[in-house]
């Protein structure tokens, strides 16, 4: 994955192109709205090995702005906010498709452009020794910790 810069202003949401391994782009919108993340709660979705979401709870349809309906059957990058790293994604797929769980902080953008931080681990779900999809729990993050990753990211995106 390839982060772009900023195409445009478009009425204070900026303008992203992003970039996927797969060879897939699209253009998002971004401002800098953040939700509070829902104390008490946890948002849940489980996915097929490729990243498709097969399965969330009310809470993750809540953070994520978008209607069930758009949310299950796509990739769960659909909720990828620039300010990501290629990087992170990359250890968090090469920890669970090796079967181990996955833990770390996420930026994820909202389908109005907005942004929520989690806390979220991200485990294999094996059958018969066989990964067949995962799962993955966000909690509320540490507001310290929210601060450490968002200086850890800008280093390496400029990296």
């Amino acid at each position: 994955m390839l982060d772009m810069p900023p195409l445009s202003n478009a009425g204070g949401a900026i303008e992203h192109r992003l970039d996927y391994a797969d060879g897939s782009s699209r253009r998002v919108f971004v401002t800098h709205v953040e939700t509070p993340y829902p104390q008490g709660r946890l948002i849940v979705s489980r996915t097929d090995t490729r990243g498709i979401i097969t399965q969330c709870n009310q809470s993750f349809v809540d953070m994520s702005g978008y209607e069930r309906s758009e949310l299950i059957g796509q990739p769960h990058c659909l909720l990828r906010h620039p300010d990501m790293p290629a990087a992170a994604f990359r250890d968090l797929w090469e920890t669970v498709q090796a079967g181990r769980q996955w833990h770390g902080y996420v930026k994820n953008l909202r389908k109005d452009g907005g942004h929520y931080w989690v806390f979220a681990t991200v485990v294999p779900n094996v059958r018969d020794e066989r990964i067949v999809g995962y799962t993955s729990v966000r909690r509320e993050p540490s507001r310290e910790k929210v601060a450490q990753a968002e200086a850890t990211y800008r280093e390496w995106i400029r990296s």
